[in-house]
């Protein structure tokens, strides 16, 4: 039987193949949700997540159709999940390109096992270098989202995010949370290699849960889990480097509290870091 206290999560790096219309998109979906569901009847979880961009292809092709694939909140992508959700009484966190009055935007949102949508996320931090071109078809977002399973309270952020360390800091200290949902399109280029320091820097730092998923591909994957400590015994949990693979991750409050009581990075943090400036043999600045 599993523990009351520990939330069993399915994080799900998938293939997206090329695609440039919406019956080509709403057949992904489909074979999507045919693979999850198969995994749901073997595996136990209660938060299921899916990459950035999981209901469509990530590049300029596709991105030039993005007035054929962009949906509402409760489009087809929405649709979708929220069955499976109902079906096997999961959260899922699902990502989509958002339609809006002010969009297209880059967005995650997530579905409650009730079937109601529980909150989205857009990305606000727009990538513009090496294979990444989204300033010229999406907008930022200007907001952030949290919610809770099982007592754990998560936030998505997506791909880019990762690398402005305020985001991340602001969602733990200012906001609670114990676990950071990073959905990336990790193509490789000159930047790929750099994605790893950065997503075990966010959970030390912050001492939190970070799942760091990316879509599988010839061009993509090595997914990351990290956990709230880490060190030459517990190491992060790695991704196949191409393949699919839907891994089961825990989390548990208990950990959090562990790695927060041995190691007072947080607790030690000065509340303002403006402080005086010596000058060489000078008065304060």
């Amino acid at each position: 039987m599993q523990d009351a206290e520990t939330l069993r999560l399915m994080a799900c790096q998938i293939t997206v193949p090329q695609m440039t219309s919406a019956a080509e998109r709403d057949a992904h979906l489909a074979v999507t949700v045919a693979k999850i569901e198969a995994q749901l009847d073997r595996q136990e979880a209660e938060l299921v997540v899916l990459p950035e961009l999981s209901s469509i292809d990530y590049s300029r092709a596709t991105f030039a159709r993005l007035d054929a694939l962009v949906e509402p909140l409760d489009g087809p992508s929405f649709q979708a999940w929220r069955r499976v959700a109902m079906a096997h009484g999961v959260h899922v966190a699902f990502g989509f390109a958002r339609a809006d009055e002010a969009g297209p935007f880059i967005c995650t949102a997530v579905v409650g096992p009730d079937g109601a949508l529980a909150g989205h996320y857009d990305k606000i931090h727009l990538a513009q270098y090496g294979a990444s071109m989204e300033k010229e078809y999406f907008r930022r977002g200007d907001h952030l989202f949290t919610f809770e399973v099982k007592g754990v309270r998560l936030a998505p952020i997506i791909c880019y995010d990762i690398r402005i360390p305020e985001l991340s800091r602001v969602l733990v200290t200012e906001h609670g949370v114990d676990a950071i949902l990073h959905c990336g399109a990790y193509f490789r280029d000159e930047s790929f290699h750099t994605w790893h320091p950065f997503a075990i820097t966010r959970a030390l730092e912050n001492q939190v849960f970070f799942l760091s998923l990316n879509r599988a591909g010839a061009s993509y994957g090595n997914s990351l889990f990290c956990r709230p400590w880490m060190d030459e015994v517990t190491q992060p949990v790695t991704f196949p480097e191409h393949d699919e693979a839907f891994r089961i991750v825990t989390l548990t409050r208990a950990e959090i509290d562990a790695a927060r009581a041995g190691y007072s990075f947080l607790k030690d943090r000065l509340p303002d870091y403006r402080l005086p400036m010596i000058a060489p043999n000078g008065p304060r600045k």
